[in-house]
């Protein structure tokens, strides 16, 4: 039987982030974003300042801030480093509007491209709606 799922992992220096299975993932490839799905090609990614978007196997989306790291693949597993990450997660909008601020002092400190800044903390914005 085919399974439908992708080990995501996501560590920095202070710990773990994230790890479980995940229906996909949307990286901020230095290239350009990308995305995962199981059985994906192996390969390895520099990752820059951005928002990393999973799909949860239940259906939710979860959305965790980066400011820059490594990004490896194959077809069941997604492995990242990450220098420093923020979740935003939450049960109320108190939370989640912490989390944003967290995520947007952590971008700001990695991204010197106002544009960049911009669009991602408008992602997380927008995405980061859903969430609650």
């Amino acid at each position: 039987m085919e399974n439908n799922n992708i080990k995501l992992s996501i560590v920095t220096p202070y710990g773990m982030i994230f790890d479980g299975e995940v229906k996909a993932v949307n990286l901020p490839g230095e290239e350009g974003e990308f995305g995962v799905l199981p059985g994906h090609c192996d390969f390895l990614s520099l990752l820059k300042a951005g928002v990393i978007d999973i799909d949860m196997k239940d259906g939710k989306k979860e959305l965790i801030a980066i400011n820059w790291g490594y990004a490896k693949v194959n077809t069941t597993n997604v492995d990242i480093l990450a220098n420093g990450a923020v979740a935003i997660t939450g049960n109320s909008d108190s939370e989640i509007s912490k989390a944003i601020d967290n995520a947007k002092s952590l971008l700001e400190d990695a991204a010197s491209d106002k544009v960049l800044l911009s669009s991602v903390l408008h992602k997380i914005e927008t995405n980061a709606k859903q969430i609650v």
